[in-house]
């Protein structure tokens, strides 16, 4: 919990949480096969449960069945960037907690490292939210890690060309080469926001500008020739002003932490935050 990188993993929960079934608190619920833990997106990856449960505890000792799992990690991901010097915002408050866990959804809903531009606007899009969030949400990667299977890919045989992703600068790529070898341990993390690493800033953004992002997901936003009507000119506009995307950014969150709540009868306000109450 005094981990630096914890923010950042709090903020990627909620996310993984409310893209999927909207935010219910599904992504920390334990076991099965089929659950949102073991999504591809998610084993091995996601991170901070502990954390949740250290606040849930909190939370009941004080007001036991009141708030709920899905609510924690919605304050938790607005924390999380306030303290890590971003923006805040009000967290409308109120969510219930889902019952079921679907790591199927969470395998095709998630927007991945290695999709296509149209694919991530067309995966934010399914659950409401339009091209200024994809680039403002996008730009949460200014603080956090990621492993080096995520970015690899970008390193030695990019798409099957025999040589590296061109969009990345030249030094990155030595650098990241050197952390990722072929065959390397690909848990291996790197920073997402290279010389920005954890504070909440514009910089993710600068980085685009000089061929600095880490996942291609991240690079296209800049560089892909779908960019240049679409994200692009956001792109440029937040490293130009911080203060609007900051405002944009605290907007979108808002809208994200909004998708599809469960309210009145629906769900269940959770006891422990792993298990649906029995």
């Amino acid at each position: 919990m005094n981990e630096m990188r914890m923010g950042a993993s709090l903020l990627r929960l909620h996310f993984h949480d409310c893209f999927v079934n909207g935010c219910d608190g599904s992504i920390l619920l334990d076991g099965g096969d089929d659950g949102e833990k073991s999504a591809l997106p998610n084993v091995n990856s996601v991170r901070g449960f502990d954390v949740v449960d250290t606040i849930k505890s909190s939370v009941e000792s004080e007001c036991s069945g009141v708030v709920s799992c899905a609510d924690i990690l919605t304050i938790a991901a607005r924390d999380s960037v306030l303290l890590s010097g971003g923006p805040s915002w009000n967290v409308p408050l109120g969510r219930r907690d889902g019952t079921v866990s679907n790591g199927t959804l969470a395998n095709s809903a998630l927007p991945s490292p290695f999709d296509s531009l149209d694919t991530i606007l067309s995966k934010f899009a399914n659950v409401g939210l339009n091209l200024t969030d994809v680039v403002s949400l996008s730009g949460a990667h200014t603080i956090g890690r990621s492993r080096c299977a995520l970015f690899s890919n970008r390193l030695f045989n990019f798409s099957g060309t025999g040589s590296p992703d061109t969009t990345l600068e030249t030094t990155m790529l030595t650098d990241l080469q050197n952390l990722c070898p072929q065959n390397g341990d690909g848990n291996v993390t790197a920073v997402l926001d290279r010389n920005s690493s954890d504070l909440f800033d514009n910089h993710y953004f600068k980085n685009l500008l000089s061929g600095k992002g880490l996942l291609s997901s991240d690079q296209i936003l800049f560089s892909s020739d779908e960019a240049n009507s679409t994200t692009k000119p956001l792109v440029q506009s937040y490293n130009d002003n911080s203060s609007l995307y900051f405002g944009d950014f605290a907007n979108s969150m808002i809208k994200m932490g909004n998708i599809n709540p469960k309210t009145g009868s629906d769900g269940e306000i959770r006891k422990n935050c792993r298990v649906i109450n029995s």
